[in-house]
């Protein structure tokens, strides 16, 4: 039988906290002596209460510190949960040789958070930039069980070996961007989600392979339901911000 951890296949399942939550503010998570993980705590999260998580993947000889204020404001106005991970080398293992133990550690590391919190089954957000916009996408893709949006920003590649479940993806992509072309990129995977039926939000913008506030605003809102604001109405703000 086919080990599906190998195509990137989380075991983590959702379960009730067993451990003292943890206080507002930012935290290691201990878990790891190599590139520990860190995790975001918002003013005013009752542990007993489901409460909203993403997990923010860096890009290429990123770092936790380097993606996390991208979405650390957001984590604290929004009052979600924000999960940091590190790869163990300097780019997440699929962009190198293939599922290992970057699945591993973050299986771990979402069962850490879990014990602690209660998490929301229904907004459960992979996220990142450049090469970590491709890891969540790919993993994303490939654990629809568990993960219901992702926010995809300048993804390079998109690898699914064990497609699971029909996660929202939100992608937005550079039309200057040099480093993943926009046409064999964005584009592309714009592409190839519609045709597979996903609930797909993709929106382009003038500007390079690097981070876009108005972008992560519309990510964010499109993750958290926008407070009633349509798809549409998503696309005319991130048209009025860019």
């Amino acid at each position: 039988m086919f080990d599906l951890s190998l195509a990137g296949r989380l075991t983590f399942q959702h379960h009730a906290p067993t451990e003292p939550a943890l206080p507002p503010g930012r935290h290691d998570t201990g878990l790891f002596a190599e590139r520990d993980y860190v995790l975001v705590v918002p003013e005013g999260v009752d542990p007993a209460r489901p409460t909203p998580l993403v997990t923010l993947f860096h890009g290429g000889g990123g770092s936790a510190e380097k993606i996390m204020p991208i979405l650390r404001r957001h984590a604290e106005q929004r009052g979600f949960l924000l999960l940091v991970p590190q790869s163990l080398l300097p780019t997440w293992d699929i962009v190198i040789a293939g599922n290992g133990p970057d699945r591993e550690r973050l299986d771990i590391a979402l069962d850490w958070v879990a014990s602690r919190f209660t998490l929301d089954p229904t907004h459960f957000a992979f996220a990142g930039h450049s090469d970590g916009g491709s890891y969540s996408l790919s993993t994303g893709l490939s654990n629809g069980r568990i993960v219901t949006h992702i926010m995809a920003f300048s993804a390079g590649f998109m690898t699914v070996l064990a497609q699971e479940g029909e996660p929202k993806v939100f992608i937005a992509h550079g039309r200057q961007d040099t480093q993943t072309p926009i046409d064999t990129a964005g584009r592309s995977h714009a592409a190839k989600l519609r045709a597979a039926g996903y609930d797909l939000l993709y929106l382009e913008y003038d500007g390079p392979h690097a981070s876009q506030p108005h972008m992560v605003q519309v990510g964010v809102d499109f993750f958290m339901g926008g407070r009633g604001r349509t798809v549409a109405d998503l696309r005319a703000a991130a048209a009025a911000a860019g």
